[in-house]
């Protein structure tokens, strides 16, 4: 009505949910959240939605840490509701009504929508897609269940951090699904990880052909697009217009998504055998002790609501420093953990304030309570969210003599400029600092109970005592010296530093045959489903 409409052409005007993703492919396990595309016509628009709804969503009862994030790749918001996480999308359409039986299958409903409109749209599309494309939906939803579970556990199931998400895990299920369309879960789990471990990248891995359709919308093709062609590990969406899922792919992601096919294809093997279980296959990963050397990037702000917002931010353009890391010298790769750790700290002063924002804070700040600063002048919470990103270092080559340095002044600097032209930034409410730990100073907040490492106690190195901040911004406060990695031989070269000695790193490697023995006695799965090729023919569509 706002539009102009009248009262009756308003209730006409309609609209109506889907839901997508893992609840949509009936592979949802508890918390997981619920995807919804919200399709409307076309008097919604999108900042109706964004400003309008997303206020609504805030007044209902029950609805919680609601977040609206329209300038995403996809534009979404985020809820909790009665404790379910749920995530609306939103589609409009060129159409003045939306019917209770609108169907999403015919192309022509992309006529004249943008790219956010399509993405939005597509996402419902594909799943749709996918079921109908599986020779077996029930063998595929057991299959992809485990290698969901086997992902999580291992800390590669994340797209905005450059790993793959839950659309591109589905459609690498489906596909070994068709090649083997008799097969039971079990099987399809076992030969998921062989025929992944030798995929030949950048081949795309495809559900069926890429159509050409009739509107004027971008189809994936890298003999076209440069930026098509880039992608490293491209697993394309079957429903039109035909997208990359694994866009975020980096070369650091890339190589460890590839070492993890290769641990699976070597458990598999040896489960096959006898001399291995499946619970192996889902031992959790081990980030936190693999590195030596770490990047901490934290974000804070005094504010719940802008926290999310702000950390949410930062957490999408992450994947930057990650690219620009492996442009670094005497760098391997840089592995970004798939998720950031949240901390409400209770300051009394601002001299606490500045150490949180810099990732100290200490154990009277940590066993701190709400109620502890309550009436007191000055006091107040401090919301931060640190991430973390492994630093593999290349080994000192035989013969070579003199220091090696490790200057990360550049990609860090970019990062700290990238993140601060959100529209939104606001330099005296929010802080953004990376920073290098080595693994002694990780946190007690990133090991499970009884996981950490007992420390060991070594000789403090002289001259040990200088802060190697990287980044000093932090909401409303000057630079202050970070103590905790003060005994670290890595330094983050910046704001004149030069860097420093890195120490020798052994070379690790390993090396195992893969191994095909369908004929050997099954093991069980964790859902209960047995590692073996059901009768009949099993071939490649």
């Amino acid at each position: 009505m706002e539009r102009g409409l009248s009262e009756a052409a308003a209730n006409a005007a309609g609209g109506k949910i889907f839901t997508f993703g893992s609840y949509r492919l009936g592979v949802h396990a508890p918390g997981s959240d619920i995807d919804t595309l919200c399709v409307v016509p076309k008097h919604v628009s999108r900042e109706d939605f964004f400003e309008t709804f997303e206020s609504m969503l805030k007044e209902l009862e029950g609805a919680t840490e609601v977040s609206g994030v329209p300038e995403a790749y996809v534009p979404i918001i985020t809820c909790e509701i009665s404790g379910i996480p749920i995530d609306f999308l939103v589609a409009r359409l060129s159409l003045s009504s939306v019917p209770d039986n609108l169907s999403l299958k015919d192309d022509n409903l992309l006529r004249s929508l943008d790219e956010r409109c399509v993405r939005s749209l597509n996402g419902s599309r594909v799943i749709d897609e996918i079921l109908r494309l599986v020779p077996n939906v029930q063998v595929f939803r057991d299959a992809l269940r485990c290698i969901k579970l086997w992902a999580q556990r291992r800390a590669i199931y994340s797209n905005v951090n450059g790993f793959l998400g839950g659309v591109a895990w589905a459609l690498l299920v489906a596909r070994i699904c068709q090649l083997y369309p008799n097969a039971i879960a079990g099987a399809i789990v076992s030969r998921f990880f062989i025929i992944m471990y030798q995929w030949s990248w950048p081949q795309p891995v495809l559900l069926k052909q890429i159509e050409e359709g009739p509107l004027q919308v971008r189809v994936w093709n890298p003999k076209l697009y440069p930026a098509d062609r880039a992608h490293r590990m491209p697993i394309i969406t079957p429903a039109y217009p035909a997208m990359c899922s694994t866009h975020n792919v980096t070369a650091s992601t890339q190589m460890i998504i590839t070492e993890e096919f290769k641990r699976g294809a070597e458990i598999v093997d040896r489960v096959i055998v006898g001399t291995a279980e499946w619970s192996e296959l889902f031992s959790k990963h081990d980030f936190f002790h693999k590195y030596r050397y770490y990047l901490q990037v934290i974000a804070s702000t005094g504010n719940s609501e802008l926290q999310t917002k702000w950390s949410g931010t930062v957490e999408s353009r992450l994947r930057q420093l990650v690219m620009k890391l492996e442009y670094v010298d005497s760098l391997i790769l840089a592995h970004p953990f798939i998720k950031g750790f949240d901390q409400v700290s209770y300051c009394l002063s601002e001299e606490e304030v500045r150490a949180v924002a810099q990732g100290e804070i200490s154990d009277a700040v940590a066993s701190r309570k709400k109620e502890d600063i309550e009436g007191k002048e000055g006091a107040g919470p401090v919301y931060s969210t640190t991430f973390y990103i492994g630093l593999a270092i290349e080994p000192k080559q035989p013969g070579a003599v003199g220091p090696r340095k490790l200057d990360i002044s550049y990609p860090t600097t970019e990062f700290t400029k990238l993140v601060k032209m959100w529209e939104k930034f606001d330099e005296s409410t929010m802080g953004i600092v990376v920073r290098h730990i080595k693994s002694s100073g990780l946190p007690d907040n990133v090991f499970d109970p009884g996981e950490r490492p007992a420390k060991t106690v070594q000789k403090r190195l002289k001259g040990a005592g200088k802060s190697s901040n990287t980044s000093p911004d932090m909401p409303n406060k000057r630079q202050r010296s970070s103590q905790t990695t003060s005994d670290l031989p890595l330094k983050v070269a910046g704001n004149g530093s030069t860097g420093a000695d890195l120490p020798s790193l052994p070379a690790v490697t390993e090396t195992f045959a893969l191994k095909d023995r369908p004929d050997v006695k099954s093991p069980q799965l964790p859902f209960g489903e047995n590692v073996a090729v059901a009768t009949g023919p099993v071939g490649a569509q």
